[in-house]
């Protein structure tokens, strides 16, 4: 039988401290040539009468053998970038009805059967915190704490349940350029997570004295920028373009969640507003040699080491996601789905055939 999960049923399965627990001897399997992840691949055409937006359908994989599970994780989006303030922000149109569309696909590695069918929302946002969660475990301070927010969106709050998951942390603040989605989002987060969030009024001001500062926006322009460092701050962004060149220049150290610079992008000519969702990589004027960064699994390894002094600025950049995170995010949920016998069982036969492909 193959499982139907639901978005809710992922968030009463899988915490961000289990994919933070999976993901990180997985992280260490792959850097050492264990496992496979693809780079994701993004395919965008113009939308019809639409010349502000593109569809993209977005597909990553990966397949970790230790679990003996495969997944493919697929986005269909309608997406376009506004002005909001003063920034360029990236989103998704829930065109679909007035939803949205994310499929993650689990299966075995030994069979090749498909295991489970689940929406990739909620997963997604796990999978991302666990990242930075695993990046501050390493690279922050260990008497860090306390943490600055930028943003106050989807994926800003699993951010801070991650950094409370490693640190004992006593002091947040929040700021976002909505001071409505602000106050909203300290309502919610302060019974969750047992600490009071603050809103503050300003940026500059809910990030002076902090050892964490967490950017987790959804905009394609920078959010943090020099003149903010302090010394001991450790940065964390869930993509490169939130901290700014001349900040990630005087970090001491930098790691990355991959080496890949950028997904596969393949464009339909004349899509002309597919230039903002085509990501331009490491090119930039900072003079660091990305490629030459550790990534997480090498912190995790130890073959790099993420902090040696109190005083150094540090800086974990999540610059691009891994179909091999929702393989090993989706192990936990399937094996505990099955355990509960949470989820809908559906014939495999549905989605196998009796004819050789």
């Amino acid at each position: 039988m193959t499982l139907i999960l639901s978005n809710d049923d992922v968030a009463k399965l899988l915490t961000v401290e289990e994919c933070m627990a999976a993901l990180e001897p997985a992280y260490v399997e792959l850097a050492n040539g264990k496992g496979v992840n693809r780079t994701r691949s993004d395919s965008i055409v113009a939308v019809r009468g639409k010349p502000d937006s593109v569809y993209g359908l977005k597909t990553m994989d990966g397949i970790v053998p230790s679990l003996g599970v495969g997944a493919v994780r697929i986005n269909s989006d309608i997406i376009s970038w506004p002005k909001i303030g003063n920034s360029q922000r990236r989103t998704k149109t829930p065109a679909a009805n007035g939803r949205w569309v994310g499929l993650v696909l689990l299966f075995s590695s030994e069979t090749g059967e498909p295991l489970a069918i689940m929406p990739d929302g909620v997963m997604q946002r796990i999978r991302v915190a666990a990242a930075n969660g695993i990046g501050i475990k390493y690279m922050a301070r260990a008497d860090a704490d306390d943490v600055a927010i930028i943003g106050s969106g989807w994926q800003a709050g699993t951010q801070l349940m991650a950094a409370c998951a490693v640190r004992k942390v006593k002091r947040i603040r929040c700021w976002s350029p909505s001071a409505e989605n602000r106050a909203k989002f300290a309502a919610e987060m302060t019974p969750l997570l047992g600490i009071e969030v603050e809103t503050m009024p300003d940026a500059e001001a809910a990030l002076k004295g902090a050892g964490i500062v967490l950017c987790s926006t959804s905009s394609i322009d920078p959010v943090y920028f020099e003149s903010w460092l302090e010394p001991g701050v450790h940065l964390s962004s869930i993509k490169k373009a939130e901290i700014d060149n001349a900040a990630l220049a005087r970090c001491d150290r930098i790691a990355l969640h991959v080496h890949e610079d950028k997904p596969l992008h393949f464009v339909e000519d004349g899509a002309d507003a597919a230039d903002a969702e085509v990501e331009k990589g490491w090119a930039d004027k900072s003079g660091i040699d990305f490629a030459k960064l550790p990534t997480v699994g090498d912190l995790i390894g130890g073959k790099a080491k993420g902090r040696e002094k109190p005083e150094e600025i540090t800086a974990f950049l999540n610059n691009i996601g891994m179909g091999y995170q929702f393989a090993v995010a989706g192990a936990v949920v399937y094996r505990k789905a099955k355990e509960a016998g949470v989820g809908h069982e559906l014939p495999t036969d549905w989605f196998t055939e009796d004819v050789h492909p």
